[in-house]
C-alpha cells in the first residue's frame, strides 16, 4: 500500500508540473490561433502523462532499456497527438474564418448566409443564431422602411391639410379686420368650425404619437359589449341623422370584455364616423358584437361600395386615405391607424374585408374570463 501511494504521489507531482507549465503557455498564447491552442493542449496532455510515467519509472529504478522503451512510446504518442491536434485546429480555424467572413458581410448590410459545413457543433449553433438574427434584422429594417415611408406620406398629407384651413382662417381674419366681411357672424362660425377641425387633427396626431411611442396608458375594466356599442351608437347618431344614414345595432350580444372604456369607445366612434362618411344617404351602417371561441368580435358594416383589393392591406396604415371619392373633407388619414394601435394595445387585432355593397371592419378582442 505504501508503494502504491508513493507511485501515485510521483505521478501526480510530474503531471501537475506539466499542467502548470501548460496553463502558463495557454495564458501567454490566449490571443493566438485556435490551432496553436489545441496543439498546446495536446502537448500538455502528453507531457503530463510523460512526466508522470517517467517520474514513476525513475522512482521504481527501471533498467535503462525499460526506461528507453517507455520514453519512446510516450514520444510517439506525443507526436501523433500533436499532429492530430494541428489537423483539427486547422479545420476549426477554417470554419471560424468562414463564419467571420459571413458575419462581416452581415455587418456590411447584406444578409447572413451560414457556412455549409461547420467543423464543430458550437460553430454550427453560432451560425444558426446569426442566421436567425439576420432574419429578424431584415424584418426590422423592412418595418422601419415602411414606417418611414408612412411618416413621410403623413407629413405631406398633414401639411396639405393644415395649409388649406390656415389659409382660410387668415383670409377670414383679414376680412374681419378690414371690415369688408358682409356677414361677420357667419365668418365667426366658420372660423370656429375650422379651429375645431384643426384641434381634432392635432388631437389625432398626439394620440397616434402616444400609440407609436408605446406609452398609451390603459385602464381596463370589465364591461358588456352591449353597453360599449350602445354608447358609441348614441354618440354617432347625430352625425348619422345629418347624413341621412341609418344606424342599426340589432346584432349586438351582451358578451363581457375587459377593455379601457374610453379608448375602446374612441375605436368604435372612429369606425362609425368613417362608415357614416362613406355610406350614401338612405344607406345603413350596421354594428354587431358576438363571441367567437375565446374572442369577442365587434364589427361595423357600411355601404361604401367596397374597397379596391390593392388598397385593403393599407387601410390601417398611418395617413392612408384611399381615393378621393373615399376621403372625407375633414380627414387626415389617422382615424384607422389610431383604431389599429388601440386595438393592438388591448392584445387584439383589427381587420377589414369587402362584403356585398360595402365593407366590414372587425375588431377582435380577448373575451373576459
Amino acid at each position: 500500500m505504501h508503494d502504491l501511494l508513493l507511485i501515485a504521489a510521483y505521478a501526480a507531482l510530474g503531471a501537475t508540473t506539466a499542467g502548470v507549465l501548460g496553463s502558463i503557455a495557454l495564458r501567454l498564447l490566449r490571443h493566438r490561433s485556435v490551432a496553436l491552442s489545441l496543439a498546446v493542449v495536446a502537448a500538455v496532455t502528453v507531457a503530463a502523462m510523460l512526466a508522470g510515467t517517467l517520474s514513476v519509472a525513475w522512482a521504481m529504478f527501471l533498467s535503462s532499456h525499460d526506461l528507453g522503451v517507455v520514453t519512446t512510446v510516450c514520444a510517439i504518442a506525443a507526436v501523433v497527438s500533436l499532429v492530430m491536434a494541428l489537423i483539427l485546429g486547422r479545420s476549426v480555424v477554417a470554419g471560424s474564418r468562414a463564419l467571420a467572413a459571413a458575419t462581416r458581410a452581415f455587418g456590411d448590410g447584406d444578409g447572413f448566409a451560414a457556412p455549409d459545413a461547420a467543423p464543430t457543433a458550437e460553430l454550427a449553433e453560432l451560425g444558426r443564431e446569426l442566421a436567425a438574427t439576420s432574419t429578424r434584422l431584415a424584418a426590422s429594417r423592412e418595418r422601419e422602411r415602411t414606417l418611414e415611408a408612412s411618416r413621410r406620406e403623413l407629413v405631406a398629407w398633414i401639411s396639405h391639410d393644415l395649409r388649406t384651413p390656415l389659409a382660410g382662417l387668415r383670409a377670414m381674419a383679414e376680412a374681419l379686420e378690414d371690415g369688408v366681411a358682409d356677414d361677420p357672424p357667419r365668418y365667426h362660425a366658420r372660423i370656429l368650425a375650422e379651429v375645431e377641425r384643426l384641434s381634432e387633427m392635432v388631437g389625432d396626431l398626439f394620440e397616434l404619437s402616444r400609440i407609436q411611442a408605446g406609452v398609451l396608458s390603459l385602464a381596463p375594466t370589465r364591461m358588456s359589449a352591449y353597453d360599449l356599442v350602445g354608447d358609441a351608437i348614441a354618440g354617432a347618431d347625430p352625425l348619422a341623422r345629418e347624413h341621412g344614414v341609418r344606424l342599426v345595432g340589432d346584432g349586438v350580444e351582451a358578451v363581457p370584455v375587459e377593455v379601457d372604456g374610453r379608448e375602446m369607445t374612441r375605436v368604435l366612434a372612429n369606425l362609425l364616423v368613417n362608415a357614416i362618411h362613406r355610406t350614401p344617404a338612405d344607406g345603413t351602417v350596421a354594428v354587431a358584437a358576438h363571441r367567437l371561441d375565446n374572442s369577442v368580435v365587434l364589427s361595423v358594416t357600411d355601404g361604401c361600395g367596397g374597397i379596391p383589393a390593392d388598397d385593403l392591406p393599407r387601410v390601417f396604415d398611418t395617413g392612408w386615405r384611399g381615393t378621393d371619392a373615399r376621403t372625407p373633407p375633414a380627414g387626415a388619414g389617422l382615424g384607422l391607424a389610431i383604431v389599429r394601435g388601440i386595438v393592438e394595445a388591448h392584445a387584439g387585432r383589427a381587420a377589414v374585408r369587402n362584403v356585398p355593397g360595402g365593407c366590414r371592419f372587425e375588431v377582435v378582442l380577448p373575451a373576459a374570463g
